[in-house]
């Protein structure tokens, strides 16, 4: 997990912090499914640097939610393809820990997915299949635009 993450309110919480506001929230309604996602995406600012933003969701199906979110910037980011293939390896890492942290807690049934911001319409349309392919080969499933809304609409609102 990073050192720490925002809430929606941009409040700094440490990764500990995070874990245990998540356990908090599935555990105040254990009769509902959840869903965790976790999506990146990315804004180019200089010629080859980027600023990337990750967003952690909960959401309680049916009755609302809660995120986390994180940025970073990277350097030598040549391509559009170069942006998207770091914004899924940000994604995977963060999907990973998260997944070791949560696991040390008992809670209620939920699913997990990554998020990535590519799509059938525009120029990562050619991309799909790579990126789903390398989030199932971390055994998460994918979903993309329009369905991708923790990279597309949680963490695009703080690039």
């Amino acid at each position: 997990m990073p050192e720490f993450l925002y809430n929606s309110l941009g409040l700094k919480l440490t990764a500990a912090e995070v874990v245990r506001e998540i356990v908090n929230f599935m555990r105040a309604d254990t009769g509902r499914y959840y869903k965790i996602t976790i999506g990146t995406d990315s804004e180019l600012y200089e010629k080859n640097r980027a600023d990337f933003v990750t967003a952690v969701v909960v959401h309680r199906v049916g009755n609302g939610g809660r995120y986390f979110w994180r940025g970073t910037s990277h350097d030598k980011l040549h391509t559009l393809r170069d942006r998207i293939i770091k914004e899924v390896l940000i994604s995977l890492d963060i999907a990973k820990d998260v997944l070791l942290e949560l696991d040390k807690f008992p809670l209620p049934k939920f699913g997990f997915e990554i998020h990535v911001d590519v799509g059938e319409n525009g120029p990562t349309k050619a991309m799909i299949q790579e990126v789903v392919n390398m989030v199932r080969a971390n055994n998460f499933e994918a979903k993309t635009k329009p369905e991708s809304y923790a990279a597309s609409n949680v963490a695009d609102r703080h690039v």
